[in-house]
């Protein structure tokens, strides 16, 4: 089972986590998918992908940017499989620039990201992993909001799949999908 956890400020809606969702579906696995509306505190994040875990049959967290920074803890906590798309490595600095009124992406609704956050954040910071060949890294070097190369630092020893050009949505993210599902099973 895979359960996708989407970006800051995103949510199950994006064009990731549909077509993931449906490219399962065609192949006959729709009903080995999770994807969660993520609240914007982490601590709740994580408490509901903990939930969905423990209740769960999952193997493998995907995650894209702050789902990717979350994706790296749960895999670590879980010993689970990750799959990290153009990920946050260090979430608690690269979004304090945040900190203030936020809206959700697909549903217009608004909260506030908080420097408790930012701290929340700061907490599940895995600095080193234990066994970087359960992790498949996916960065596009056109990534405008994060540097890929500080992820490629960060996953050394993880397969490592980087692509020129693209941005932060990783523009070749159907490309891979079958990839993706084949690893998780």
């Amino acid at each position: 089972m895979i359960l996708y956890l989407h970006g800051f400020t995103s949510g199950p809606q994006s064009h990731k986590a549909q077509a993931l969702r449906q490219r399962m579906r065609e192949r006959g696995l729709g009903d080995r998918f999770l994807s969660p509306q993520l609240p914007a505190a982490p601590r709740e994040a994580i408490a509901l992908a903990e939930g969905l875990i423990r209740d769960n049959p999952v193997t493998t967290v995907v995650g894209s940017s702050l789902g990717g920074y979350y994706s790296t803890w749960l895999a670590e906590q879980f010993d689970l499989k990750a799959v990290l798309v153009n990920p946050a490595v260090v979430a608690h600095l690269s979004l304090q620039k945040y900190i203030g009124p936020q809206t959700w992406l697909y549903t217009g609704e608004r909260f506030d990201f908080t420097l408790d956050h930012v701290e929340q954040l700061r907490a599940i910071e895995v600095p080193v992993l234990s066994k970087p060949q359960r992790f498949w890294l996916l960065v596009e070097e056109g990534d405008e909001t994060l540097d890929y190369r500080d992820a490629v630092r960060r996953y050394a020893g993880a397969r490592q799949t980087v692509l020129p050009g693209g941005d932060h949505s990783f523009t070749r993210w159907n490309d891979y999908l079958d990839a993706i599902i084949d690893h998780s099973t």
